[in-house]
């Protein structure tokens, strides 16, 4: 028995406990998903998270009670006219769209479900199993159908495998980057009045982003990249020749003035396209890798829209490598070793790569595909990377490498993506001089290191629950007076540190130090300096690190070394 095949009998035990409890619910689809199931449902009256109890206590009475699997093939106008006179108009749709002449139904206790299954034998094998939560989705994901209920729960093989399972998730509560983003000052979604998907850093939110990006911009220009900057909008023309008109036109804005028709751009790469064609290229110029912290916008389905995680603006770390051929296995492998020195930096020590092949629907040549694939397959090889096949998910211009980062507690996140273009450059005559004298196609490698600053920038909250390492705290230390007496001193210990490059705050306010200190561990500041009348006759402060006691009393030429100990050792640690 399979882990899919246990979550999705459990989400038909929840169906026909829902039915019995609710008798006007309309059923819509219940699968197995990552890490457990789903089932929507049209429920007149809706239903909250404090019905989930009776939920399960039905279910748990249908599997105490044992009620076998039953798998039946009806013709499907049998299968139609049967959900028909059940009121289920769902199904009756499901049923038409398959266009068979026969369907799969499954039984238990008197309940019947559209299904191709499997499932197992018997309700009893569903032993350990927790509904989650209720959400909002609409019947097939559109705006336009709907609006149903959503049950999630999840189910597992054994007891403690539950357990830890729903620990990992009340974790993942208290980590929830929308939750922490707004508690620590980071960042908010002004939903209505400035539009959804739409983020606003606050300032040490914009300060912990300009750090991501002052890091990123001078690895780039190490690593020989030169910086463009391209514009947020651009003639409707340019998309349509690039070929992201024909795939991405849902998801992209336009704006039409004077007769034109522009498009605010959802990607980087047709802006790229055209600094490359600005001047002629011969063999010695190559490769030649552009760089651009690029915003792009996207129109997502609100239903999918996710704090930073699933937005309508955001920032790429985009790069484009125009390259030779035989450049190939190098360039790649390059952008694989920037990969790993990102990932130590922000402290990640386990990822693992997803080789994306040819889709249903693509662009170019199968040949050309085929050379792709066996590129990024090889260099995966090569350099060692732990990687699956990802069959028929690439582009629809070629194959691409995906790498999914692991965080603390164990969950995987997108990050990084190299994508191998033979055909978007012949769609732009895109070519160099050869050593020959001839013309010679170009061949393109789309990048992105970190991917979606915000996505990333998400990530790193939750990884870190919000405690920032000392590089990386919008607020390294802040510098709190006893008294008012001693409000100056501690301007004086601000400034101090400051000139030698560390973000400090002073909290002078008319507020008791007790008070202060536990609004400063709520921000999970790194360090604090209390200074007092003694502190400021001995000139020393009194240094107190995040979640401990008092340090003690010290000179500030001690709590500079502390401070530059620790800049030290994230440096070596992202080095090896």
């Amino acid at each position: 028995m399979d882990l899919e095949t246990l979550r999705h009998s459990c989400s038909h035990i929840m169906a026909s406990a829902v039915k019995k409890l609710y008798p006007q619910a309309k059923l819509g689809i219940g699968p197995a998903i990552e890490n457990g199931f789903y089932y929507d449902f049209d429920i007149p009256s809706g239903i909250s998270e404090e019905d989930l109890g009776k939920i399960e206590a039905l279910m748990n009475k249908q599997i105490k009670e044992d009620f076998h699997f039953t798998q039946e093939e009806w013709a499907s106008n049998q299968a139609i006219d049967f959900f028909q006179k059940q009121g289920e108009k769902y199904k009756v749709e499901l049923i038409k769209d398959l266009g068979q002449d026969k369907v799969s139904v499954y039984k238990h206790n008197g309940f019947l479900d559209l299904c191709k299954g499997p499932h197992v034998g018997s309700t009893k094998q569903v032993k350990y199993f927790k509904l989650l939560s209720t959400s909002g989705a609409y019947w097939r994901g559109s705006e336009n159908n709907p609006q149903l209920v959503r049950i999630y729960g999840t189910a597992f093989l054994s007891k403690d495998e539950l357990k830890n399972h729903l620990k990992n998730l009340e974790e993942a509560k208290k980590r929830d980057h929308r939750k922490l983003g707004r508690e620590l000052e980071l960042f908010d979604i002004y939903y209505d009045q400035a539009g959804a998907g739409l983020p606003f850093y606050l300032p040490k939110g914009a300060i912990l982003k300009k750090i991501i990006e002052d890091w990123e911009t001078e690895e780039h220009i190490k690593r020989g990249y030169k910086i463009v900057s391209t514009p947020h909008i651009m003639n409707k023309k340019l998309w349509e020749k690039s070929g992201h008109l024909e795939y991405y036109e849902d998801f992209m804005y336009s704006i039409v003035k004077d007769n034109q028709e522009f498009i605010l751009k959802p990607m980087n790469c047709p802006g790229h396209i055209l600094i490359y064609k600005s001047k002629l290229h011969s063999f010695r110029d190559l490769p030649l890798r552009l760089f651009e912290l690029g915003t792009v916008y996207r129109y997502e389905k609100s239903g999918v829209l996710h704090g930073l995680l699933r937005l309508r603006g955001f920032t790429q770390d985009d790069a484009h490598i125009f390259c030779k051929k035989e450049d190939l296995y190098s360039e790649i492998k390059g952008v694989l070793e920037f990969v790993k020195v990102a990932m130590k930096k922000f402290g990640f020590s386990k990822f693992k790569a997803e080789l994306s092949t040819r889709p249903e629907k693509f662009i170019g040549e199968a040949s050309d595909w085929d050379d792709s694939e066996n590129v990024l397959e090889e260099v995966l090889k090569k350099e060692g990377f732990d990687y699956r096949i990802n069959r028929g998910d690439g582009a629809f211009y070629g194959p691409k490498i995906d790498i999914k980062l692991r965080d603390a507690i164990g969950r995987e996140w997108q990050c990084a993506t190299v994508q191998l273009d033979y055909n978007i450059p012949k769609r732009f005559n895109l070519t160099y001089r050869a050593s020959s004298g001839g013309e010679q196609e170009v061949v393109m490698i789309h990048r992105v290191i970190l991917g979606s600053i915000e996505r990333f920038f998400a990530t790193l909250i939750e990884h870190y629950a919000g405690k920032f390492p000392l590089w990386l705290a919008p607020v390294q230390v802040s510098v709190l007076n006893v008294t008012a007496e001693v409000k100056d001193y501690a301007l004086e210990v601000m400034k101090s540190l400051q000139s030698q490059g560390f973000r400090v705050e002073a909290d002078t306010r008319d507020k008791t130090l007790q008070k202060k200190i536990r609004e400063k561990e709520l921000l999970k500041i790194p360090y604090m300096l209390i200074v007092g009348k003694k502190e400021q006759q001995e000139k020393k402060v009194s240094l107190r690190k995040q979640g401990t006691k008092n340090l003690g009393a010290m000179e500030l030429k001690d709590v500079l070394g502390i401070l530059k100990k620790e800049d030290e050792i994230s440096e070596v640690c992202a080095r090896k």
